[in-house]
């Protein structure tokens, strides 16, 4: 594999990493904001479903990974 596969396989694997934090932060802050502001539940729920999405692509992403390390055994 070169050098410049590599990196891109990196890069991938520090946007999911990034991702992951970066949805849980915002998840954790919108579960604590929500009912200081008065929201209703559905849309404290929002944030719940946007939390499911961000961690469902990151892990569609670490998968892409994880098989691109595994082709790069073979």
């Amino acid at each position: 594999m070169s050098a410049e596969q590599d990196r891109s396989i990196a890069a991938k694997g520090r946007l999911a990493g990034l991702v992951i934090a970066g949805t849980m932060v915002l998840w954790l802050g919108g579960q604590w904001l929500g009912p200081k502001l008065g929201l209703p539940d559905r849309y404290v729920f929002l944030f719940d479903f946007a939390a499911l999405a961000g961690f469902f692509w990151a892990l569609v992403v670490t998968y892409q990974v994880w098989r691109l390390r595994q082709t790069e055994k073979e």
